[in-house]
């Protein structure tokens, strides 16, 4: 990712030179350094895998994570490469992790992967699940 002087000067640019406007988009999903960290953890292996990030259906509030690694990208996956780490956005998933942060969080009776989803609108008692 450009740091936003180089984005606006790009843009600049192109319309100065009469060509289309350069459109920036959101991420569709952003690391914390503790992710990262934790994904190349698990990830150091002989062949390089990909952490692949979906929604499904389930739980009591409609939609859940689904997060599973695999060797290959999907023609239409959304890729996320950041710090040396490359996760896949299913794209039936996109619009609703759209702008999302996942982290990893340690304490005294668990350890998981957690989103920072501005999308939601609520969510179940037990946090598994999510209303978009």
């Amino acid at each position: 990712m450009f740091p936003t002087s180089i984005r606006r000067q790009a843009t600049k640019t192109i319309m100065n030179n009469g060509l289309r406007k350069l459109k920036l988009r959101k991420a569709p999903l952003t690391l914390t350094t503790t992710a990262v960290n934790r994904l190349k953890e698990l990830s150091n292996g002989e062949h390089p895998q990909y952490l692949k990030v979906g929604v499904r259906s389930k739980g009591c509030s409609g939609n859940s994570y689904m997060m599973e690694f695999t060797d290959t990208k999907g023609e239409f996956d959304e890729i996320v490469n950041q710090q040396g780490v490359t996760v896949l956005v299913d794209p039936k998933a996109l619009l609703t992790v759209l702008g999302s942060e996942m982290d990893y969080v340690e304490d005294n009776l668990s350890s998981q992967f957690v989103f920072h989803n501005p999308n939601v609108k609520g969510t179940c008692g037990c946090g598994e699940s999510f209303t978009v």
